[in-house]
């Protein structure tokens, strides 16, 4: 058996992903670091719990996007990460951090991009009227919720769903779906062509 795919988590929240994230973790892919641009961040805390190192990068104490992100590759780096995964990270990624983890950073977005990108996914797909809405795993790019897609699951809406409760049924999806799409990235089954990803079978 090789070495286990080391695996870093930027967050801002509360940290429901990493907590699915870590709770898969073992066999395939172990979390070597958790980081937060928000030091009271409840993700930090679940971090601390699982004995996973909890490092706070403060962008105020950063002179512009661009050092902000090179501090957090810096810490990405120290902990020899080989997979970047967005778990709630409410800051768009500098170019200098997506070319130095070109193809190997991952979000997790709600809604089946290219549908409803942005900050209020859930909301928006209520208020067009969708009937179906999701999650999708996609590779990050320079642009917001663009990159590759490599997983997506559909979540119905239902008749009376608000915003709140639309977003708890795709939450436990979300739960599913991202620690399967990192397998897949441990497992060497992932490779991309262009826009498309190829998932290589077992």
């Amino acid at each position: 058996m090789g070495a286990l795919l080391r695996v870093g988590v930027l967050l801002s929240g509360s940290g429901t992903n990493l907590q699915a994230i870590i709770d898969s973790s073992g066999s395939d892919y172990d979390v070597v670091v958790v980081v937060s641009d928000k030091p009271d961040a409840f993700g930090l805390e679940r971090a601390r719990t699982a004995g996973v190192p909890a490092v706070h990068v403060d962008p105020k104490a950063h002179d512009g996007r661009e050092a902000f992100n090179e501090a957090l590759a810096d810490v990405l780096g120290a902990h020899d990460v080989g997979l970047v995964c967005l778990a709630g990270f409410m800051r768009i990624l500098a170019p200098n951090l997506v070319k130095a983890f070109e193809n190997r950073i991952l979000n997790i977005h709600p809604a089946l991009l290219p549908a409803f990108p942005g900050a209020h996914a859930v909301r928006d797909a209520l208020d067009w009227g969708a009937k179906v809405t999701g999650t999708t795993v996609h590779l990050v790019d320079e642009e917001v919720d663009h990159g590759p897609i490599l997983l997506q699951r559909a979540v119905p809406i239902e008749r009376g769903d608000t915003e709140e409760m639309l977003h708890e049924r795709i939450k436990s999806v979300e739960h599913e779906l991202y620690p399967e799409a990192i397998r897949l990235f441990a497992t060497g089954r992932v490779r991309v062509e262009g826009r498309r990803v190829v998932v290589e079978k077992a």
